[in-house]
């Protein structure tokens, strides 16, 4: 957005030098006291007066100097009144517009004086000499700023904002002092200008919400297996001590419990694995299509139990990507197993390779058909939540920890790929990643 224009700034005019008759006239009380001072050694005295008439001219001389002091302090302060008048200078415009934040600088009467560019691009329209209320109308904004114009105490305060979307926004307002004023804590002054910074806290309270939302579902994903596993040794402790067809049974069920937390857990740390390193991109070059074809082999024992046949398609020589190796194993191996698990009802599980060229973009798809009950619409935005699962009960018996798809998300997000997920109901799934296309020269590592 194209900043609105500013007025151009200017040094106050110099003051004219004042003439001699100006001069003596703003000393007249002084000559007065002089010439009576004068006549009164005369008269009572007897002073010469030649005497007096040189006193009476050397405090002539002495007045043409003590209201040139007076007439520079006039000055000073007009000037000073001038530089508030058009406050903000150059040098702090310039320091409001590097800032990140949108900024607004107003005078105690609410009126914006300046913004910057960050508070121009988020506010449509702002610009000086409009109420602040025009652009900021959140009642308790207004109300810390009206405290602080009155008090001269910076405060900060947040708020939310439900229309159009949910937002989060925190406000640091801050008194500015101009020079020749004097703060609260020196005893006198309030401010001539107040800074508004704004930053908007959204993402912020997203990500601790997520965190909540994730040590809240693993806590209870943990505690439903532990629970189980508690009840069972009280009854191998107790009524089951003695019976060694009903200890088999619960051991057994004991097990699958343990598994099931085992591989929270697992996912739980690779999850935390990748995400500390989500903003770290892989050097290395990998053979897209070698890591699918060992990946679909390492499966086709699972398809096998499940009477599914994996279907691969891929190119004939090798497809070089950047990428980490185990962390793409990972990705293709849950979309796989997935398929097969949920779409088994189907008889074939479609794993094909293929090659995109755009205009902006060269890159490589890797789609992985089921045909199975497929998804219904409204889950499939919800599906790389963490702990989302579509079918509760079908996720558990599966093994699954619904924390798959969140894995897959974070590592197309690391090495900058697209998961699309396409399905309706009765014919299936496909679950499509895009990664960008590394280039023909470069050897795989």
């Amino acid at each position: 957005m194209t900043q609105s224009p500013t007025s151009i700034e200017q040094a106050p005019e110099p003051q004219p030098a004042a003439s001699p008759l100006t001069r003596l006239g703003e000393a007249r009380w002084l000559l007065l006291t002089a010439l009576f001072a004068a006549l009164a050694a005369v008269l009572l005295y007897d002073v010469p007066s030649s005497g007096a008439f040189a006193f009476l001219v050397a405090m002539c001389a002495v007045a043409g100097f003590v209201p040139r002091r007076a007439a520079s302090r006039r000055v000073k302060l007009n000037a000073q009144r001038e530089i508030r008048r058009m406050w903000p200078g150059t040098g702090m415009k310039v320091t409001l517009d590097a800032l990140p934040t949108p900024c607004f600088v107003a005078d105690g009467r609410g009126i914006t004086r300046y913004v910057n560019r960050q508070a121009q691009a988020s506010y449509e329209g702002v610009k000086p000499g409009d109420p602040l209320s025009f652009s900021l109308r959140a009642p308790s904004l207004l109300e810390a700023f009206d405290r602080v114009c009155s008090t001269g105490d910076s405060e900060r305060i947040s708020w939310i904002e439900k229309v159009p979307t949910e937002t989060w926004y925190e406000a640091h307002i801050a008194p500015i002092y101009m020079p020749g004023n004097t703060t609260p804590e020196q005893g006198a002054g309030l401010p001539d200008f107040i800074l508004v910074a704004i930053q908007d806290l959204t993402e912020n309270r997203r990500l601790e919400r997520m965190r909540t939302d994730f040590v809240a579902n693993a806590s209870h994903e943990l505690r439903t297996p532990l629970a189980s596993l508690t009840g069972f040794i009280e009854t191998l402790q107790g009524p089951a001590r003695n019976d060694p067809e009903a200890q088999d049974r619960f051991l057994s069920i004991m097990l699958d419990q343990a598994g099931r937390m085992r591989r929270l857990i697992d996912d739980i740390l690779s999850l935390s694995r990748i995400e500390l390193k989500a903003h770290v991109r892989p050097v290395s070059t990998v053979d897209f299509a070698e890591i699918i074809r060992h990946t679909a082999d390492a499966l086709s024992p699972l398809a096998a139990d499940m009477d599914v046949s994996i279907r691969v398609q891929l190119p004939d020589g090798p497809v070089r990507i950047k990428g980490d190796r185990d962390e793409l194993i990972q990705v293709t191996e849950n979309l796989i197993e997935n398929a097969l698990k949920y779409g088994h009802r189907g008889q074939f599980v479609d794993v094909e390779l293929s090659e995109l060229i755009d205009v902006d973009e060269h890159t490589w798809q890797l789609s992985v058909r089921d045909y199975g009950e497929g998804i219904p619409p409204e889950h499939l935005p919800r599906l790389t939540e963490r702990f989302y699962r579509v079918d509760v009960e079908s996720s558990r018996a599966m093994k699954g920890t619904g924390l798959g798809l969140a894995i897959v998300k974070h590592i197309l997000t690391r090495h900058r790929g697209r998961l699309e997920v396409d399905s309706e109901a009765g014919e299936g799934a496909t679950f499509k990643i895009k990664l960008p296309a590394s280039e023909e020269s470069e050897a795989i590592s």
